[in-house]
């Protein structure tokens, strides 16, 4: 199997554009994904082919690095629509059907020739899951939102000062499973600080799903505007908030594989 490497502000993932769904998926992400045994990777990611009724042009299947299969990738659908311009043949403008639904993407050339720009069209926020009382000593507050997939924002004083990998996993465990970002306001005001904590993976440097829900969140606090820098230890992202999110971010090529 040809796989490509890309990242979304050092999200990693794996790409195989293939004509149908492997009967061993779940697996086969756990193996290619692993660190040191495999090729590496937050993710596996199945292109397959669009689906005419939907009028879309790729789909996306993503299963996290221990083989759960995920809704969404904001990181994620920007390097599958860099690895489908590259490898499929699609146009810079594209729909992806995704487990939360179709998505628009729309694909720029970047500054390196190995990165592109992506503007994508995540729907809109909506209320996450109700949660039994959380208690986090040092929040400021928090919330839940749904980005087509489940988010526990937490703002706290300095995002950066935040255990996340013990802090993030214990959360994660008492909410039943749920991404969990870690959010300060940036300096200057304009924007915010995130770390996240990614069901399914762990600790990673940029969420872009993450970043929305974080964004949505700090805007209905009165933290930030509309337009929102998000600042993540993989690089930034803008997200700007309306009826929908739109994430606007890079991805970069990195290699190509062959696998098995």
């Amino acid at each position: 199997m040809q796989l490509t490497k890309h990242h979304g502000l050092g999200n990693d993932f794996l790409i195989a554009l293939v004509d149908a769904l492997p009967a061993d998926a779940p697996a086969l992400a756990q193996a290619v994904c692993h660190r040191t045994r495999g090729v590496g990777a937050d993710g596996l990611i199945f292109g397959l082919p669009g689906d005419p009724d939907e009028g879309t042009d790729v789909t996306m299947v993503l299963f996290n690095a221990d083989g759960s299969r995920a809704e969404m990738s904001g990181n994620g659908i920007r390097c599958l629509a860099q690895a489908a311009v590259m490898g499929a043949g699609c146009s810079a403008e594209m729909r992806i059907g995704t487990d939360a639904g179709v998505r628009e993407v729309g694909v720029e050339a970047a500054d390196h020739p190995t990165a592109i720009q992506a503007r994508v069209d995540m729907g809109p926020v909506n209320a996450g899951p109700a949660l039994e009382a959380i208690d986090y000593p040092d929040s400021v507050r928090l919330a839940t939102a749904d980005v087509g997939n489940p988010h526990l924002v937490i703002q706290v004083p300095d995002a950066h000062r935040v255990d996340v990998a013990a802090d993030g996993a214990e959360l994660s465990r008492l909410a039943g499973g749920i991404n969990v970002e870690f959010i300060s306001p940036s300096p200057g005001g304009l924007g915010i600080d995130l770390q996240v904590w990614e069901r399914g993976v762990g600790v990673t440097q940029a969420c872009g799903t993450g970043a929305c829900a974080a964004a949505h969140a700090a805007h209905r606090w009165g933290l930030v505007g509309s337009l929102v820098p998000v600042s993540m230890p993989g690089g930034d992202v803008t997200v700007e908030l309306g009826d929908t999110a739109m994430l606007v971010g890079p991805a970069e090529y990195i290699a190509t594989v062959d696998y098995g």
